[in-house]
């Protein structure tokens, strides 16, 4: 039977495809830090389960497709929280960050257009673009620049009468940069010169360190109607499986075609609305431990990555992830190994090959994302399995290449 061109060329996530040798590698007896994907072991808030757990009607009914009132005003709360000013209306409850993403992307582009994304990105990007008919246009940046823009001038040789819009993470993933004031007022003239929108994935906002402030292009005035911010409850409040997101944008237009999508499939799950309504009413004392927490894990990745031979890697000042270019040729040879082959006392790590990442051909190849979202113990032992691992597979090889 034939499947379809689409789904064939849609590439396999690089977060989760080599799930299966490390289910085997635990089914022998070996203990695996996983590093490769960003599921964080922090508490959810209770409210959220309080909430579901006072739901009572007699009747699951569908909700609105907008979502529930209480949801979107709770987003419109919490953006207040931040000098962003986005009513009710300005929002639209969806299935997580991921279908935020791809709706935006329906409403904005035809089959064959085209969106800049820096690269390394997120790379379920190049899935939703592959299911839209997009072509994701790489911004490349580098490990030795800490992952930073190039110049405007570089920027806009990729803008062709296909683009449609600039797509940034911020803070990053997967390399946990925070882009200067600089950069986004540089891509905030980009995309007035261009009459581009800009889709800002702002969903680890909270996660910024070393006194870096946060900043939002929704903050930007002159570009209002450009921003369309896609977010979602999964990491600032370790709630990944309840599965809530949003898209806000002051562009009514632009918010009523998308509620066409959302019409489409019906609704986001009420239970799990009414639970994530709750979470406006969390603490701020609970961020602030949060990012202190991820603080210290990241001073413990980044401070052993800077002393192992042969890697490189600039200090992430956000998120939780880091991209690290390793002395090997292919790291997910590398990161098969350490599965299947290499172990300290029957432990070892998993991490996640980051040429998955890019959409540029060959790049990434020698890099792995690290996730750091494991207690401080754990990571301690993880760098040293890999600190150790990486000597003894530079050693094999040489002896293998003799």
């Amino acid at each position: 039977m034939k499947f379809s061109n689409r789904i064939q060329s849609m590439q396999e996530s690089p977060i989760r495809k080599l799930t299966p040798i490390a289910t085997e590698a635990k089914k022998g007896g070996k203990k695996v830090y996983h590093l490769n994907i960003g599921q964080p072991d922090i508490p959810t808030p209770r409210v959220f389960f309080d909430a579901v757990k006072n739901f009572d009607e007699e009747v699951l009914a569908y909700a609105g497709s907008e979502g529930i009132p209480e949801l979107r005003n709770s987003f419109s709360k919490y953006y207040k929280k931040y000098g962003i000013d986005f009513e009710v209306d300005d929002i639209l409850v969806t299935n997580g960050g991921s279908e935020a993403l791809l709706f935006t992307l329906l409403a904005i582009c035809d089959n064959g257009d085209e969106i800049l994304v820096p690269e390394p990105f997120y790379t379920n990007y190049n899935g939703f673009g592959n299911t839209a008919g997009i072509k994701v246009v790489p911004i490349t940046t580098k490990a030795e620049d800490g992952f930073h823009l190039p110049s405007k001038e570089e920027i806009e040789k990729l803008v062709t009468d296909k683009t449609r819009a600039i797509l940034v993470s911020n803070p990053s993933n997967p390399t946990g940069t925070v882009y200067t004031m600089d950069e986004m007022n540089m891509l905030t003239d980009i995309v007035k010169e261009h009459n581009l929108y800009i889709i800002a994935d702002e969903v680890y906002r909270e996660f910024i360190y070393d006194g870096l402030e946060y900043k939002s292009f929704a903050q930007i005035d002159d570009i209002k109607d450009r921003v369309i911010i896609t977010d979602s409850i999964s990491k600032r409040y370790s709630a990944c499986g309840a599965r809530i997101g949003c898209i806000a944008s002051k562009n009514k237009d632009l918010i009523a075609q998308i509620l066409k999508l959302c019409q489409s499939r019906l609704c986001v799950p009420t239970i799990e609305q009414m639970g994530a309504a709750a979470l406006v009413d969390v603490q701020d004392k609970y961020f602030e431990d949060v990012a202190e927490e991820y603080k210290k894990r990241r001073d413990i990745v980044y401070n052993s990555l800077s002393k192992m031979d042969g890697v490189i890697c600039e200090q992430p000042h956000g998120a939780f992830y880091v991209v690290a270019k390793l002395p090997v040729e292919n790291a997910e040879d590398f990161v098969v190994w350490l599965l299947k082959d290499f172990d300290i006392d029957n432990e070892t790590v998993m991490m996640a090959p980051a040429e998955g990442f890019y959409a540029t051909e060959g790049l990434g190849r020698d890099e792995v994302r690290i996730s750091y979202v494991l207690k401080e113990e754990d990571l301690k032992k993880a760098m040293k399995i890999l600190e150790k691992a990486l000597k003894v597979y530079k050693n094999q090889k040489q002896i293998s290449a003799l």
